[in-house]
């Protein structure tokens, strides 16, 4: 069952902040699906760094809801230019957050598995202790703290390696890499979860129809896990892109395992940052379809064949 199957709220104005990124983008397409009233901005419309902007815009739309699918999310770049960074990843989301609490208005604020360092060798769950490696995770983190701070009303959406037909990405890149080379060679030693733009979006105008229509469920906010379901390596992901690639008749090289310490990168990566997603299940009755199942649908897109398949059930509806 696919997230837009859920009643819709009636009335009211969702304000997007963020409108060419990859979540962004699907927000648009899932928003539109359901009928909502909504408004997405990018940054030459509402820079998030500007406090100003952003009371002048959430007080003169007086949104029932905000979403703030903006950031700054160049991870090795945000090693030479934290000020930047933190000016939208945290300082952004806190004032949105709070311009949203002024109008009674909750907010959904996306953040990142790069909260955490990665040494554990089981999936994390949202009460394990954060350990950021890199500039980018440090400022996310900062923003979920300010962001519920600010708002009590809050739902923080830690999420992970996303993808889509849209934007720059790991995929487009891989299916470009392959076309061009005949071999690639991938890190074997990061694991985390793949997640669809597509289906995360979905899954936020879910979870934005529950908030509304069920105001006063404390449960209903705070921080949450949620991506597709299982995991990989960056060389698994590739690999399944290739043989994708393949099926559908398009040119792919082989890929080859590399260790983190031969891919001269400027940010450290967790080596594992799976998230345990029970914790969205058991409250909104959310589980998001496997990974390889929301890649091939995202290859179908990209290569050229037809989209057949939902892309989120919901427990128990």
């Amino acid at each position: 069952m696919r997230a837009e199957k859920r009643g819709l709220v009636d009335g009211g104005l969702i304000l997007v902040a963020g409108r060419n990124g990859q979540v962004a983008l699907e927000l648009a397409r899932a928003l539109r699906a359901t009928g909502h009233q909504y408004l997405a901005f990018g940054r030459e419309k509402l820079d998030i760094a500007d406090t100003d902007a952003v009371n002048r815009a959430v007080q003169s739309l007086k949104p029932v809801l905000v979403i703030n699918a903006a950031a700054y999310t160049a991870v090795d770049k945000a090693e030479n230019d934290k000020h930047a960074a933190r000016a939208i990843n945290a300082l952004g989301a806190e004032r949105l957050a709070a311009a949203a609490h002024r109008v009674s208005a909750p907010i959904i604020h996306l953040s990142t598995d790069y909260v955490f360092d990665g040494n554990q060798s089981t999936s994390y769950v949202e009460s394990d202790p954060p350990n950021p490696l890199s500039v980018y995770g440090s400022t996310k983190l900062e923003g979920e703290r300010l962001v519920a701070n600010a708002n009590p009303r809050h739902i923080i959406l830690r999420t992970a390696w996303i993808f889509s037909p849209h934007g720059q990405n790991f995929v487009k890149t891989m299916l470009r890499l392959g076309a061009e080379r005949e071999e690639i060679r991938i890190v074997a030693d990061q694991r985390g979860a793949p997640t669809s733009a597509a289906d995360l979006a979905d899954a936020i105008v879910y979870l934005s129809n529950a908030v509304l229509e069920d105001k006063k469920v404390p449960e209903q906010f705070g921080t949450f896990h949620i991506t597709n379901d299982g995991n990989t390596t960056w060389h698994g992901f590739a690999c399944a892109i290739m043989d994708g690639a393949r099926l559908r008749g398009a040119r792919a090289a082989r890929v080859e395992p590399i260790a983190t310490a031969d891919f001269p990168i400027r940010a450290r990566r967790p080596p594992n940052s799976t998230l345990n997603t029970t914790k969205i299940s058991r409250t909104y009755g959310i589980e998001l379809q496997s990974w390889r199942s929301a890649l091939e649908i995202c290859l179908d897109t990209l290569v050229g064949l037809p989209d057949f398949s939902d892309r989120m059930k919901v427990v128990g509806v």
